[in-house]
């Protein structure tokens, strides 16, 4: 469990809103500090008093997200429809990610108190339960990614991402799978150095905790040091100090970038259209979101 994934969760769930019309993701995002609530119960077993205290920032979290994000979000999307019928450049698709990232970083800023309130009250036991979730959490990854080869790792992405692609533009041609199929094949991302990456996440969150708790025999922190712990370990999970790793996810971005705008590139004035007509009503389920109460 770590307040990043957590901020992931909230940030993801509004976006999958503006990426689908399913009225079960709307269900989703209203429901989110219910759901965010169980799945860090699930990571490390909380007991009465956290849970009350938890289920209420949660739920402060979501209010303020919904009236201070969801417009942001919502005039992000109009942006890019506004762009959507002419062709775009791998710059321009960067600068789209670089937006969300800003959203991202709000959010953090905005859970970490709750965040930190949480950390400084975990007890030795509910250590040995995250440890223990993430050691499952592993295990699975590794049987389902780390013995896979190559080509059945590219054919798993492709075909994720033409679902996704096509509930945005509709039917793909030959030529765009092809496309895609062989952007992600040339990709230079090592899934032992992602693992590696993880561990490394799972070990730092570990540390910064057991820093953080003063059950742990560790000095005690105040609320302003253990809010500082929890940002410098959010920093370390965004900007990995793995040169490495850094350098291959930076690379990645830019891969992603390239590929994205030449898939829209290649893209009919129909499916453009398709594409416009979705995002206007995303921006719509987002503002229509946004005053619900």
């Amino acid at each position: 469990m770590s307040w990043s994934r957590i901020i992931r969760l909230l940030l993801a769930s509004s976006l999958l809103v503006l990426l689908s019309g399913c009225s079960a993701i709307r269900l989703a995002y209203n429901n989110l500090p219910e759901l965010g609530y169980w799945w860090v119960d699930g990571y490390v077993d909380l007991n009465d008093g956290q849970s009350v205290q938890l289920r209420a920032d949660l739920a402060r979290l979501h209010e303020w997200h919904r009236r201070n994000e969801l417009p942001l979000i919502a005039d992000l999307l109009q942006q890019v429809r506004r762009t959507a019928l002419a062709d775009t450049t791998p710059q321009q698709v960067c600068s789209i990610y670089a937006d969300i990232r800003k959203r991202f970083d709000a959010v953090a800023v905005q859970a970490g108190p709750g965040a930190a309130a949480l950390a400084m009250r975990l007890t030795p036991e509910q250590f040995k339960h995250l440890q223990a979730r993430f050691d499952k959490g592993n295990k699975e990854w590794r049987s389902t990614r780390s013995s896979a080869d190559r080509d059945e790792r590219v054919q798993k992405r492709l075909k994720s991402e033409i679902e996704r692609a096509e509930d945005f533009y509709g039917t793909l041609t030959e030529p765009q799978r092809n496309l895609l199929q062989d952007a992600f094949a040339a990709s230079r991302m090592d899934p032992q150095r992602l693992y590696a990456e993880r561990v490394r996440r799972q070990q730092d969150m570990l540390d910064t905790l057991r820093a953080i708790s003063p059950g742990n025999g560790a000095q005690p922190m105040d609320a302003a040091q253990a809010l500082a712990a929890l940002r410098a370990n959010l920093e370390r999970s965004m900007r990995s100090p793995d040169p490495l790793y850094r350098s291959q996810a930076e690379a990645a971005v830019q891969e992603n970038c390239q590929t994205y705008a030449r898939l829209h590139n290649s893209t009919t004035s129909e499916q453009r259209a398709r594409a416009a007509a979705r995002l206007a009503a995303y921006e719509r389920d987002a503002r229509e979101l946004a005053v619900q109460r």
